[in-house]
């Protein structure tokens, strides 16, 4: 099965830790709320690195709380990201196994998040579930 959902950070706190030799290393804490076939609160950490140039890399877990296609729970999403200095940009990501709790106990899948040019993040969840809880 497949999910489509916007969502907006609600939350973004980030902090420099490491800044030197061209390079920033990071930490942003977001939180968010997603609208569509997944509706519902994440909570994210991220760890971040980023040049002087532009390039940049992220990796992430996100605690998502909330309804996926009508069935009510939460799961631990994991994703990374890389930006190159010319703009491209690439993500992938995977539910963590065993975290999801619920009506959503058994999730496994695959995500990747796209932000359009207004700003707008998609998060598209590829997903397994037994169909009965």
């Amino acid at each position: 099965m497949q999910a489509a959902s916007t969502f907006v950070n609600d939350r973004h706190d980030a902090e420099t830790y490491d800044d030197r030799d061209g390079v920033s290393l990071g930490r942003i804490h977001i939180t968010r709320t997603l609208h569509g076939d997944l509706e519902g609160t994440a909570t994210a950490e991220l760890l971040t690195a980023m040049t002087a140039s532009g390039s940049a890399v992220y990796v992430a877990f996100d605690r998502v709380e909330g309804t996926l296609h009508g069935r009510r729970g939460s799961f631990v999403l994991h994703h990374r990201g890389v930006a190159q200095a010319d703009g491209t940009f690439g993500n992938d990501g995977f539910v963590l196994a065993d975290s999801a709790t619920g009506e959503l106990a058994g999730l496994r899948g695959t995500a990747t998040i796209a932000v359009a040019a207004d700003g707008t993040h998609q998060l598209t969840l590829d997903y397994e579930l037994d169909p009965t809880p």
